[in-house]
């Protein structure tokens, strides 16, 4: 059975403008053109829009899902990998749920106490003034990953280094979160948050294990990162340096 673009449009929620491009770009081909050049799929191709929609869902870019879609030999195996990743990433948005109704309820008994709750802090910007020169100071001994970012930090709008830097610090709290449930360093969800930080990086440069590592050893050897990390929560340095340990020793094999 095949089903026009219209049709695939339809039932996806991708737009025939989308569904173009896709193909333009040799993500996504139809299985056939009609005579009248009409594009029409097949259930193998529905399968790989599915899989391409769930990676944009997960934030990957059209280039990295391209590369993925490459290098997979087996579709099934593939889809369960993607699952896999879903239901981690539903357990840490649980999780985070569960941390964010349990602050509601401190907040509301520390009011009706007339007392202040001191947790975790929340900055909305840890990293203004604080420039790539000074944060790499910390990964001297891996000059291709520091050349790397500098050269995408030297090539941002002030907007756009803003943007990051905020987003850096999201991150941080988002993990903070995790340490404040008491979940360990390798659990799922903790895990989900360090991808989402690789995968940030891996925009600029997919590090190596290696380079990981001593990313996540700055956290806490650093004088300037290990102050940044536990500005936000105590032991917030070490639970990082853990969690990217977690992270390299299962993914980055």
């Amino acid at each position: 059975m095949a089903w026009p673009i219209a049709e695939v449009a339809r039932m996806s929620g991708v737009t025939a403008r989308t569904l173009r491009h896709y193909d333009e770009i040799g993500l996504l081909p139809p299985a056939w053109l009609g005579a009248n050049g009409h594009r029409y799929y097949e259930e193998r191709q529905l399968l790989r829009l599915q899989q391409i929609l769930v990676m944009r869902a997960m934030d990957l870019g059209l280039p990295e899902i391209g590369r993925v879609l490459a290098a997979q030999v087996d579709e099934l195996e593939a889809l369960r990998g993607h699952h896999r990743r879903l239901l981690a990433e539903r357990d840490r948005l649980n999780v985070l749920a569960g941390t964010v109704a349990r602050t509601i309820t401190e907040l509301e008994q520390s009011r009706k106490d007339g007392t202040d709750m001191i947790s975790i802090s929340r900055p909305e910007n840890l990293f203004e003034g604080v420039r790539s020169a000074e944060c790499m100071k910390a990964l001297r001994g891996f000059p291709e990953l520091v050349g790397a970012i500098e050269r995408h930090t030297s090539a941002l709008s002030e907007a756009e280094i803003e943007a990051d830097e905020r987003e850096r610090t999201a991150q941080m709290i988002r993990l903070a979160e995790l340490l404040a449930a008491g979940l360990p360093a390798d659990a799922d969800a903790v895990q989900a948050e360090i991808d989402t930080q690789y995968r940030t990086l891996a925009r600029i440069r997919a590090a190596t294990a290696d380079e990981y590592r001593a990313i996540g050893r700055s956290c806490v050897e650093n004088e300037h990162w290990h102050a940044v990390y536990e500005s936000i929560a105590p032991g917030l340095a070490a639970y990082q340096r853990a969690a990217i340990e977690a992270y390299a020793a299962t993914r980055l094999r």
